[in-house]
């Protein structure tokens, strides 16, 4: 079976940065939200499997019918490029905060669980 293509921006949209600091305020103090999306800002882009972020992050896989999640595959599908993922390493709980992207990383992992995720990470 063909796996589907996903194609990537090069960096993460404008707007994916405002949307990391509001998740990072609910689970960091406001002053180290503020510094976590500063230094995402200049992060290098690198590169995880889908199934090691969700392993790292110990999230569940959001159901493939969730709204936002339709929209990414949608996305996918019509071959529109999306916004790589940011991720926050917590070493107080041994694993990693997915600030922004969530959606879209369920959404291609029901493509390809073994999928490259272009991503900062701090």
């Amino acid at each position: 079976m063909k796996k589907t293509k996903v194609r990537w921006l090069d960096e993460p949209a404008k707007h994916d940065y405002p949307a990391a600091l509001a998740y990072l305020n609910l689970v960091l103090l406001p002053p180290d939200a503020q510094k976590a999306v500063k230094k995402l800002k200049r992060a290098k882009m690198t590169v995880f499997a889908a199934k090691d972020i969700f392993r790292a992050a110990e999230v569940p896989m959001l159901a493939p019918d969730d709204g936002d999640v339709q929209k990414c595959r949608s996305q996918i599908k019509r071959k529109q490029p999306i916004s790589p993922v940011l991720l926050c390493r917590d070493p107080r709980l041994g694993k990693v905060i997915i600030a922004d992207g969530y959606h879209r990383l369920c959404a291609v992992y029901i493509f390809d669980e073994s999928a490259d995720i272009p991503c900062k990470i701090i």
